[in-house]
């Protein structure tokens, strides 16, 4: 990759390793809902006029039926799973467990691509670094298996977009899409964000961090994400999974005096490794020269 590349890289791991810590900060004077409503309604005001000034606004109305889905398994869902999860575990804990995100995706294609013993390897000691984080973590802890609970379903979830993204939504111009997904979101949530408007003071950090989920964590950060699939390609580009985490973890023990402990770090490498084997490239028997599908941004 290229100096401009690895720029990139380095951006997005960073802008998607932080919204658990805002997401924990936001949801102390804000209801889950609501932040996830105004994340959609803030990126939606950021990504629509660019893509008004694109041109590419018309795609929306041509597919607005699988734009419509992917709202709902890209952002809604998972947003809302995380969002609530929170509530119960670390944002520490959350960040590790979104990323065996490329391990569910290796397992839902195993269809399409077989299943190596190298991948399959992958898969265990990726399920095998979530049991020693959810089970060592959360222990005895029915809240905290629930929340943990919520942010793997987000992860599957977040899969299931990314297949859905890739064969059926890949000709959407990627500021269009961001900007519908996100629209509709907010649309969507925005009578549930209503009911739960707060009633009591807000402190400024909660807004502040809803302002930069939002701005940075979604609309500059999706951007951002498919400028590098374009510069780098999309097996690169998905590489900044495997760093997410490390930002997540630093900032919640720093600033959120989160526990650090062993099977934090014994989760996280076991997690990495699965991630790292279970998504490499199958070997093509025939002399064809590779493709590479589009890969969709993953909005955390």
């Amino acid at each position: 990759m290229n100096r401009r590349a690895w720029l990139l890289f380095l951006l997005v791991a960073v802008l998607w390793g932080i919204p658990y810590f805002l997401i924990k900060l936001a949801i102390d004077d804000l209801s889950p809902v609501f932040v996830v409503a105004g994340r959609g309604l803030i990126a939606a005001l950021v990504l629509l006029p660019v893509a008004a000034v694109r041109g590419t606004l018309g795609a929306l109305r041509a597919r607005l039926g699988v734009v419509s889905v992917l709202a709902v398994v890209h952002i809604i869902g998972p947003f809302l799973l995380i969002t609530y999860g929170e509530q119960h575990i670390t944002s520490s804990l959350t960040g590790l467990l979104i990323a065996v995100e490329p391990v569910v995706i290796a397992l839902l294609m195993s269809g399409t691509e077989p299943l190596t013993r190298v991948r399959t390897i992958g898969l265990v000691l990726g399920f095998a670094g979530v049991a020693v984080l959810v089970g060592l973590d959360v222990s005895g802890d029915r809240l905290g298996l629930l929340g943990a609970g919520m942010v793997l379903l987000a992860a599957v979830s977040y899969a299931v977009a990314t297949m859905l993204v890739q064969r059926r939504a890949a000709d959407v111009p990627p500021e269009t899409l961001a900007g519908g997904t996100t629209a509709i979101t907010a649309i969507v949530l925005a009578p549930f964000a209503i009911m739960t408007w707060p009633t009591e003071p807000v402190h400024a950090k909660a807004w502040t961090s809803l302002a930069l989920l939002g701005v940075l964590c979604t609309a500059v950060a999706l951007l951002a994400f498919y400028r590098l699939i374009a510069l780098a390609g999309s097996t690169r580009a998905g590489l900044v999974t495997y760093l997410n985490p490390v930002v997540a973890v630093f900032l919640g023990v720093i600033f959120l005096n989160e526990p650090l402990r062993w099977s934090t770090g014994a989760g996280f490498a076991l997690v990495i490794a699965g991630c790292w084997l279970s998504t490499r490239p199958v070997p093509s028997r025939a002399a064809e020269p590779e493709t590479e599908a589009a890969v969709p941004a993953v909005a955390h």
